[in-house]
């Protein structure tokens, strides 16, 4: 897929197939969000607004309010591509949360996630 159509999608619809990912698996929006909001910054008023807002995923992560430094320890394949290959910062900002909610619907433990 084309990086600026994946740039352009609205994260307010690819956020309930997150949460549907998840639930599937037996776990909840809850930890959705507080893997989104570990991730980006955002605490659940920031997140909240974003998805109201309509915002697409490159506009997203660009008013996040502090990107993880911890981020570059997600390591591992999303889509076929190594996540620590990915040089387009966007893309390696979208995998990145790919490869989190993938941990989270897989049964990772939540501290094994946040990289603690």
């Amino acid at each position: 897929m084309d990086n600026q159509k994946v740039y352009k999608m609205k994260f307010a619809g690819v956020y309930p197939l997150y949460v549907k990912k998840v639930e599937r698996k037996g776990c909840s929006k809850a930890e959705v969000d507080q893997v989104i909001c570990w991730l980006t910054g955002y605490d659940q008023a920031g997140l909240e607004k974003q998805i109201e807002q309509g915002n697409d995923f490159e506009t997203f992560f660009a008013q996040s309010p502090a990107f993880n430094p911890n981020c570059s320890l997600i390591k591992g394949v999303v889509c076929g591509i190594r996540v620590e290959d990915i040089e387009d910062p966007v893309m390696k900002k979208v995998r990145y949360l790919d490869k989190l909610i993938d941990e989270l619907a897989n049964g990772k433990a939540m501290e094994k996630i946040l990289r603690q």
